[in-house]
């Protein structure tokens, strides 16, 4: 049985779609926003004849034009349907009254990638908040975690919110958006008219592992070029709170663990081997160059570690991308004991004051703490993180839909 998208089965179901007659509907979307023949949902929507009044872009746009972090997309109108396109990544974040007086019920229908940091999470949040605040319906048309279901990494400390960090949730959090909006109104008790257009047939793990192996691949963002990088986002991620590259201004960004003209990643990965195997499983790792076109190390030939999540070697149980990326990290610090690995406080990462981007990144100090001690063992990061994980995989139990 093929997996229908929750935009599918609206389309489909007539019965579905009846509470939105005589409403202005908002659409939330982006590139990756497509029905199963590829249409856009926003021209799929009003081709249903649904009452479609305005349109919200998040991060990188509707478009998904904008290349890097951190960049900014303003208001626009649509010139085909002539409605307003609201940017949720320009001058606010969080939805203005004049945006939620835009529509009566708000579709969000965004492509996520099964990590916290991934900023279409927060953005749901903000949207459900504005929801309470004026008395407007959110629906979420659900679509896959590309990840699957495996959790991983330490939970947000308080105070270390963000745009970044939703809430007191780990790195991997296993859940659909759907079911993100659950945990959300349960944790934060909120009170707003929600409803998830459930996807049918989409099991997680299923042979895709969480991604359908019948449906196309869009970038949800335009660093997310492929299922390889979703499944590693979760630790690759990490290395924007880092000096070496992620491999953006490559063809393969967030797909390596590391990239720097001054280390050597063949003794790299031998250092990994010898520190932490167990937590190596799962993927193959490549050595690899390559010279950024943009960003970190620009025009420089770097020495890489590419991850492999993907073929015939991949182990979706055994993969565990936040302690793969840790692991490359220690193992730069004990090879190079004064590397200068942590981008600082000048860097102000997601509009963020004085906390380091790692930190940010991890919703608290313990794991760049725990790169940093010369002393710490792979099991001391465990045991930071097995309790957190136990405690998020009850925590979000009851709002499991598939």
């Amino acid at each position: 049985m093929s997996v229908q998208f929750g935009i599918d089965r609206l389309l489909a179901n007539a019965d579905l779609r009846k509470p939105l007659e005589n409403k202005r509907v908002a659409l939330v979307a982006h590139p990756a926003s497509v029905t199963t023949d590829l249409t856009h949902s926003l021209d799929a929507l009003i081709g249903a004849g649904v009452n479609v009044t305005s349109a919200f872009g998040p991060q990188h746009g509707l478009k998904g034009d904008k290349q890097d972090n951190m960049v900014e997309t303003m208001d626009e109108t649509d010139p085909t349907y002539n409605i307003p396109v609201f940017s949720l990544y320009g001058e606010v974040r969080r939805p203005t009254a004049q945006m939620m007086a835009s529509a009566d019920v708000f579709l969000f229908d965004l492509q996520d990638l099964g990590c916290r940091i991934y900023t279409f999470v927060t953005t749901l949040l903000y949207l459900l908040e504005a929801a309470q605040e004026h008395g407007k319906e959110v629906w979420v048309l659900d679509r896959p975690n590309p990840a699957g279901r495996p959790v991983e990494g330490t939970i947000l400390q308080s105070g270390y919110e963000s745009f970044v960090g939703a809430g007191p949730m780990p790195m991997r959090h296993g859940l659909t958006l759907g079911e993100m909006g659950h945990w959300f109104i349960d944790h934060f008790g909120l009170n707003v008219n929600y409803r998830v257009i459930e996807m049918a047939g989409w099991k997680p793990e299923g042979s895709g592992k969480g991604w359908p192996t019948d449906r196309i691949w869009i970038n949800p963002s335009p660093n997310a070029a492929a299922l390889n990088m979703a499944r590693a986002y979760a630790g690759t991620v990490m290395i924007e709170g880092a000096t070496v590259s992620e491999g953006r201004g490559t063809t393969r960004p967030l797909e390596v663990l590391f990239g720097a003209p001054d280390l050597d990643a063949k003794a790299i990965l031998a250092e990994m081997q010898r520190f932490a195997p167990q937590w190596m499983a799962g993927c193959l790792l490549r050595e690899c160059y390559f010279e950024p076109t943009f960003h970190k190390h620009q025009g420089e030939l770097c020495s890489a570690l590419m991850i492999h999540a993907e073929g015939p070697h991949y182990d979706h149980d055994a993969f565990k991308p936040w302690r793969l990326q840790a692991l490359a990290f220690k193992a730069i610090r004990v090879l190079y004991p004064d590397y200068d690995l942590w981008r600082g406080l000048d860097f102000k990462y997601e509009y963020t004051n004085d906390v380091l981007a790692i930190d940010v990144i991890n919703g608290g100090s313990s794991l760049r703490e725990w790169v940093d001690d010369p002393s710490s063992q792979p099991d001391h990061l465990d045991a930071l993180a097995n309790p957190d994980e136990a405690a998020w995989r009850n925590d979000v139990r009851q709002h499991l839909l598939y």
